[in-house]
């Protein structure tokens, strides 16, 4: 018999020699997952488990005056998130919270997302993100860019829904804090000091406002303002609770934290004062300015009391007393006579 020698065509021999170097499917390469940011573009990364985790949360707030940070006011929010997932957003700026966040305790992880646009405020994989969220840091940078591009848009439902539904504990940092209350600083046309707010407690830079972005329910009818003492922002604030009083005819309330200092507040509105420096608690009289008019030094006087004040320093425990009440142990009374801010001790 004779057999033949002619040879397999090259195309075959080489299809031969690949499938048979592949072997079966279970032999294939892993598919690469996306990263974070690849599946959302806002997100600056996320560390700790990738899953999301649900955990029994209270509701809280932290102000921070800005400046360091205080690692006593994260750790309290993240033992009031459950140990879950911490949520970081901002405008501007890098993803440094998660790191540092995540090493002070054994949370479930931390992301920071950058919202930077109405669109990202928007966006599903963004309110899929924050909807997860055991707890919300607010970074600090400009509040006018958090209230341009985050009021009105998902973003701000979806922080509704973890305030009163999920009950999350939200904090914030410098402008991260000046949002918090029911009343904004907006900051929109740029910073003013205090000499020229009681100057001219109308004029144009002094933005102050009610917001439907936060307007956390312990803090209503209340402004907040930071880097208080540090830089001399007693006045200014007298003078914002004098143009909401006038404005909006309520007796309006106010938290100033110094930097490198946090205020806790729980859920039934019991505070405590955590960091290196004070917090200032405001509350005005019954009876408004005597003079506030633009382009009018404020008179703000009522008998040298116009507005009582609680200054406290770092305290060991939570206080007996509640902000919901507005009911504090006063230490001062601040007024304002013809622009010039006046303080008084009780």
């Amino acid at each position: 018999m004779n057999f033949s020698t002619k040879k397999p065509p090259l195309t075959l021999v080489l299809f031969l020699s690949i499938l048979l170097s592949c072997g079966g499917q279970e032999d294939q390469p892993t598919p690469i997952t996306p990263s974070v940011q690849e599946r959302n573009p806002y997100s600056l990364g996320r560390v700790g488990n990738a899953e999301d985790i649900q955990t029994t949360t209270e509701a809280a707030v932290v102000l921070m005056g800005g400046s360091t940070d205080v690692d006593a006011a994260m750790r309290w929010m993240i033992e009031k998130a459950g140990k879950g997932d911490i949520v970081v957003i901002r405008v501007t700026g890098a993803a440094a919270y998660n790191e540092y966040i995540y090493g002070l305790s054994n949370t479930n992880s931390v992301e920071t997302l950058r919202i930077n646009s109405s669109v990202a405020a928007n966006d599903d994989r963004v309110i899929a993100t924050l909807r997860n969220a055991e707890a919300v840091f607010i970074a600090g940078g400009d509040q006018s860019n958090y209230l341009r591009h985050w009021e009105g848009t998902k973003v701000e439902e979806t922080l509704q829904y973890l305030i009163h539904e999920k009950k999350v504990p939200i904090g914030g940092t410098s402008a991260g804090c000046a949002i918090m209350g029911e009343f904004v600083y907006t900051g929109e046309n740029g910073s003013i000091v205090s000499s020229e707010a009681l100057s001219n407690p109308f004029d144009d830079r002094l933005t102050v406002r009610r917001s439907s972005l936060i307007n956390h329910p312990l803090l209503k009818n209340t402004v907040t303002d930071q880097h208080f003492a540090q830089r001399n922002r007693e006045g200014r604030l007298l003078s914002f609770l004098a143009n909401i009083f006038d404005r909006y005819e309520i007796r309006p309330t106010a938290i100033g934290v110094d930097e490198r200092t946090a205020v806790l507040i729980d859920k039934s509105g019991k505070w405590q004062i955590v960091g290196e420096h004070d917090a200032y608690f405001l509350k005005s009289s019954e009876n408004g300015p005597e003079l506030i008019t633009p382009n009018t030094p404020l008179t703000w006087n009522r008998d040298n009391s116009a507005v009582s004040v609680f200054r406290s320093a770092k305290t060991s425990e939570f206080s007996s007393t509640s902000i919901k009440d507005w009911e504090l142990p006063w230490t001062h009374y601040w007024y304002a006579d013809n622009g010039s801010f006046g303080s008084r001790a009780l």
